[in-house]
């Protein structure tokens, strides 16, 4: 009546001491300070604080790591504070770290070849590798 509405989703606290694992989703934003396990998705941005903790696969608009994150990750925005750990395979537009942040894994900025494994089809047929047979000999 007043003017445009917004979609307004709220924010999701996942408070310390909590530990929460399977599949969830976030409409809004969420602030994880516990521990989150599985597969999560959220229309938002997700910040995990010093506390936090995550694990699994993320897939978001943006995330920002004070804490920790491990596993796969899908997003357009990747910030890692100076006390933030990454690790894993990254698929970003966007990627800031700050002094005393870490990232340990892989990014490319494509999610063609991210989180995908090797499927073979009927059309696709691979040669076993020869085995490797030999000896080490000291001098």
């Amino acid at each position: 009546m007043f003017g445009n509405k917004k979609n307004n989703s709220g924010l999701t606290f996942v408070a310390q001491g909590t530990k929460l694992s399977g599949e969830s989703h976030f409409s809004g934003e969420a602030l994880i300070g516990g521990e989150l396990y599985g597969k999560i998705s959220s229309a938002g941005k997700i910040t995990i604080e010093v506390d936090g903790y995550v694990d699994g696969e993320l897939n978001c608009e943006e995330l920002k790591v004070s804490g920790n994150f491990k596993g796969k990750l899908k997003c357009n925005k990747l910030n890692i504070t100076s006390t933030g750990t990454v690790e894993g395979e990254i698929a970003c537009e966007s990627m800031e770290i700050f002094e005393g942040g870490q990232f340990i894994g892989m990014r490319v900025r494509e999610d063609i070849a991210l989180l995908k494994t090797v499927s073979l089809n009927k059309d696709c047929h691979v040669e076993p590798k020869p085995d490797i047979q030999g000896e080490l000999q000291a001098n």
